[in-house]
C-alpha cells in the first residue's frame, strides 16, 4: 500500500482492530486519516490476527455490557457496508461452580441490563450438552447473544473501507520519532507526516512509542498459546452442530475459553487466558516451562470436560495480550499534549469492543464529548510514579 504525502487531519499508529476502527470512525467524519502499520499487512505479530474471536455481552461490569449494545450494531453495520459476513451467533456457555463469585456477578449484570440469558443447573447442562463432561457439580450461564467474530475478515473489511472513505493505509512503515505540537510530526522509516492529531493504538509497542513523549504506562505484554484440538468424530464440536463458545470460570487458575470448530475443519480452538511475560520483539523465542505448564492445564481441561477431543493440541499458534493491572483499557489523551490520544491495555478482551473503542478514540481526537463515561479508562487511575509518570 503506497505511502501518501501531505498534511492529514489525523494519523493513527497501529493497524490492529483498535486502530482500524479508530481510522474508520475518523474517515466517517470526513477526516483525512492516515493509518500507519510497522509490519506488512496482513501479519501475525500482534494481537488482532487469526480467524476468530468471541463476542459476548456477559461481563461482570455493567459498563462493558452497555458498550456491547452499540458494538453489536456497528459490527452489523460493518457487515452491511462491506458485504462480508463477520459474525455468527452461537451463544456462549459460561461454566463454573455454583458459588463462583464472578459467575454470580455476571448473571446479575445480565439481569440488570435485560440481556437474554439462561441459568442452567448441573442436570440441565448434562441434558443440553451431552458432549461436555461435568465432573464437579458445575452450573452454567448461557449468554444467548454470544458468538464468533471473523477477525481476519473484519480487519480486511475495515482497511478497505478506510481507503474507500478517502483515508490511507500505509504498511511496512515503523514510527521512529514523534515531535509533539500543532501540527504533530510523525517520522517513519520511509517518510515524514504531519497532522492535527495523533492516535496511538500500538499494542505491545505502546510504551516504546510513549517513552520519548515523557510517559510510561503500566502495561505487561503476555505471549499466549493459541491451541487447536482435534475432534475424535468430525463435526461433533462444530459451529454447524450449534456447539456454543465456552468460558470456564474458576476451574483453573485463569479463565479457559473455547470456540467451536470452524477455522480449521475438525479442530476446536481452546486457549488459556494467561501467558508468559515477553518482549514483543522476541515473541518467537523458544517455548518456556510456563508455556508447557499452561498447555498442560488445557490438556487436563480437555481430558476432563471435552472427551470428544484428543487431549493434546494438534496446532499451536501465538498471539500477544497487552495487560493493564486491572485488565481495563486505557482510553485517554496524553496529559501534556492533548492532540495525542492513547488507546492501550486491551488485556485480551478488546476485539469485540473495538467498534466503541474506536468511536471513543475518534471523539477524543476530534475533541468531541465522549459517548461513554471514561472514568474506568483514564490513565490517572494509575497515579503512582512507578506506574505512570511525566
Amino acid at each position: 500500500m503506497a505511502a501518501q504525502k501531505g498534511f492529514w487531519d489525523a494519523i493513527v499508529i497501529g493497524a490492529g482492530i483498535q486502530g482500524c476502527f479508530t481510522a474508520y470512525h475518523l474517515a466517517k467524519h470526513s477526516k483525512r486519516v492516515l493509518l500507519l502499520e510497522q509490519f506488512f499487512l496482513p501479519h501475525s505479530r500482534g494481537s488482532s490476527h487469526g480467524q476468530s474471536r468471541i463476542i459476548r455481552k456477559a461481563y461482570p461490569e455493567d459498563f462493558y455490557t452497555r458498550m456491547m449494545d452499540e458494538c453489536y450494531q456497528t459490527w452489523a453495520q460493518l457487515e452491511h457496508e462491506s458485504g462480508t459476513r463477520l459474525h455468527r451467533q452461537t451463544e456462549l456457555l459460561l461454566l463454573g461452580l455454583k458459588e463462583n463469585p464472578e459467575l454470580k456477578t455476571i448473571q446479575a449484570t445480565l439481569s440488570r441490563q435485560g440481556i437474554d440469558h439462561e441459568c442452567l443447573s448441573s442436570e440441565d447442562l448434562k441434558q443440553r450438552f451431552p458432549n461436555i463432561q461435568f465432573t464437579g457439580g458445575e452450573v452454567g450461564l448461557l449468554d444467548k447473544t454470544g458468538g464468533v467474530l471473523y477477525a481476519d475478515k473484519a480487519l480486511r473489511a475495515l482497511q478497505h473501507l478506510i481507503c474507500q472513505l478517502g483515508g490511507a493505509v500505509c504498511d511496512g512503515e515503523k514510527v521512529v520519532e514523534i515531535r509533539p505540537g500543532l501540527p504533530v510530526t510523525v517520522e517513519t522509516t520511509l517518510k515524514s507526516y504531519q497532522a492535527n492529531s495523533l492516535v496511538i493504538t500500538a499494542g505491545p509497542w505502546t510504551n516504546r512509542i510513549l517513552r520519548p513523549l515523557g510517559i510510561e504506562l503500566p502495561l505487561q505484554t503476555l505471549r499466549i498459546n493459541v491451541c487447536y484440538w482435534r475432534e475424535k468424530v468430525p463435526g461433533s464440536y462444530s459451529v454447524s452442530q450449534a456447539f456454543p463458545c465456552i468460558l470456564s470460570l474458576g476451574l483453573a487458575p485463569h479463565h479457559i475459553y473455547g470456540l467451536p470448530a470452524s477455522e480449521y475443519p475438525g479442530l476446536m480452538k481452546i486457549c488459556y487466558h494467561h501467558g508468559d511475560s515477553v518482549d514483543p520483539e522476541e515473541r518467537d523465542c523458544p517455548t518456556t516451562f510456563s508455556d508447557i505448564q499452561d498447555v498442560q492445564i488445557l490438556c487436563h481441561f480437555v481430558r476432563d470436560h471435552l472427551p470428544g477431543l484428543r487431549p493434546e493440541p494438534d496446532i499451536m499458534e501465538r498471539c500477544m495480550y497487552t495487560n493493564t493491572p486491572d485488565k481495563h483499557f486505557i482510553l485517554d489523551c496524553h496529559p501534556k499534549y492533548d492532540n495525542i490520544v492513547i488507546g492501550a491495555g486491551f488485556s485480551g478482551h478488546g476485539f469485540k469492543l473495538a467498534p466503541v473503542v474506536g468511536k471513543i478514540l475518534c471523539e477524543l481526537s476530534m475533541k468531541l464529548a465522549p459517548s461513554y463515561d471514561l472514568a474506568p479508562f483514564r490513565m490517572s487511575r494509575f497515579s503512582t510514579p512507578s506506574k505512570a509518570h511525566l
